[in-house]
């Protein structure tokens, strides 16, 4: 009896993240190109191993489906698909939770590598921080601040892959430049 009533308290104490980031904005360009994401396991470490805590709990298929969202709702590919595409960018994300001065502190990792016919074109890195509660009592309280450090990453490692937009273009393909919208820009009448 105490065995199932530790396995149902056990279980209790599972936060299962699911998490919806979007991006900021829109691609300031758009790469010709479709693009297939491929999406590693997600490797976590961090306090939540420690007797008491919350365990934590993402799934992979979250964390695919966020990130095709994610860089479908950017705009930067001219497509982004589940199936074999002109470019491969594989993206292997850590999750490392910490508590420091009576917070929880949620970072991720993003590896990234982009790639054309398995020859590999570019290697990334980016990382977020965010910081969450004091206390851990109810699934928002890690899936908020993992969300707000996911959307972070993100929004790092396709500005690093929209400033090298020219590499994965022909040599007299450039990158459409999206129009910007300034007040100090004068109208064409359009």
């Amino acid at each position: 009896m105490l065995l199932l009533v530790l396995c149902v308290a056990e279980a209790g104490c599972v936060h299962r993240i699911q998490v919806r980031p979007l991006p900021i904005g829109v691609s300031s360009i758009t790469i010709h190109r479709t693009v297939q994401p491929v999406i590693s396991p997600i490797a976590m470490e961090g306090a939540d191993h420690r007797p008491g805590i919350a365990l934590l709990e993402w799934s992979h298929l979250d964390l695919k489906q966020a990130v095709f969202r994610y860089l479908q709702q950017r705009g930067t590919f001219t497509s982004v698909s589940p199936d074999p595409a002109d470019l491969t960018l594989r993206v292997a994300t850590k999750l490392r939770l910490t508590s420091r001065s009576g917070l929880y502190h949620y970072r991720i990792l993003l590896q990234a590598e982009v790639s054309e016919d398995a020859r590999l074109i570019k290697s990334y890195r980016a990382e977020h921080t965010a910081a969450g509660s004091s206390a851990r009592w109810v699934t928002a309280s890690d899936r908020d601040p993992i969300e707000t450090a996911l959307r972070g990453a993100l929004e790092d490692l396709m500005r690093q892959i929209e400033e090298d937009g020219a590499i994965y273009l022909g040599r007299t393909e450039q990158p459409l430049q999206r129009p910007s919208h300034d007040k100090d820009t004068p109208s064409t009448g359009r």
